[in-house]
């Protein structure tokens, strides 16, 4: 039988473990870790490191632990359903190419799904010691502190941040055409490397709008509740409302929305 949640109480775990997997993740980025490639079909620059693992298997003990009913969909490792209304979507390690390259801009994603609503959500940045964590109707927050979307109006005063997928070398739904087309209106254009935190920079108006094609629901889930309950706008690329199985997620302060959308649907 499910355990019972309430969602107050979720924070303190959200918090909790996601700064213990932040740390782990640490430990690994001042030290020696290996890099294995995760399939032929992204030529090699999909990767999954320890730290990866090491992060994920953290996370499972701690959720299994405490809630032990619960389904899990993590990134890394094939968890077996248990049929339960909650569902948490953990990614471990978002930004792993940018971890292993000793870049710094990766995080830890955490949310817990109740059927198909997103209930809450955490993303980690260990470097930065900034948590960003949000509750459906309880608001959205760094480090404590309410956040909310920027108030940019025209695109030439927005700093927009993509992604690109892994498959982009042969597949022509690559965002490529897409990113030409953005790149001459706005004032800044910036590629992270971690979608998580794109959202999070969305939520507290550090970037003002994010798009990508093709990610996986623990790359989005815990941003996009971010960015909802931080004031923002989520739909897919063509203005529909949206989940975490979309196959294209546009994020922003909700003022610049539409003048976005039009320019993806020109390419």
């Amino acid at each position: 039988m499910d355990k019972h949640i309430n969602p107050k109480d979720l924070l303190p775990f959200l918090e909790d473990v996601s700064r213990r997997a932040g740390d782990l993740i640490l430990s690994y980025h001042r030290g020696e870790f290996h890099v294995n490639s995760k399939n032929l079909a992204s030529s090699g620059i999909d990767i999954v490191t320890d730290a990866d693992l090491a992060s994920e298997e953290l996370i499972l003990k701690a959720i299994n632990k405490e809630f032990p009913d619960h389904d899990v969909i993590t990134e890394e490792t094939e968890v077996r359903s248990k049929g339960s209304r909650w569902k948490w979507l953990v990614d471990p390690l978002d930004g792993t190419v940018n971890f292993a390259h000793g870049y710094p801009c990766f995080s830890v994603s955490i949310a817990l799904m109740e059927g198909d609503e997103l209930l809450a959500g955490i993303v980690r940045d260990p470097l930065r010691d900034e948590s960003f964590c949000s509750l459906r109707g309880g608001s959205a927050f760094l480090n404590g502190n309410l956040i909310r979307v920027s108030q940019a109006q025209s695109l030439n005063r927005t700093l927009v941040a993509t992604g690109f997928p892994y498959d982009r070398a042969v597949a022509p739904d690559n965002n490529v055409a897409e990113f030409s087309r953005v790149v001459t209106q706005v004032q800044g254009l910036r590629r992270g490397g971690s979608a998580a935190m794109d959202l999070a920079y969305v939520a507290c108006g550090r970037l003002d709008a994010f798009w990508e094609l093709k990610l996986k629901p623990w790359d989005m889930a815990a941003g996009m509740l971010l960015v909802q309950e931080a004031g923002g706008k989520i739909t897919d690329r063509h203005g529909s409302p949206t989940g975490v199985e979309t196959a294209s997620i546009v994020a922003s302060n909700g003022l610049v929305h539409d003048l976005l959308l039009e320019l993806l649907a020109e390419v």
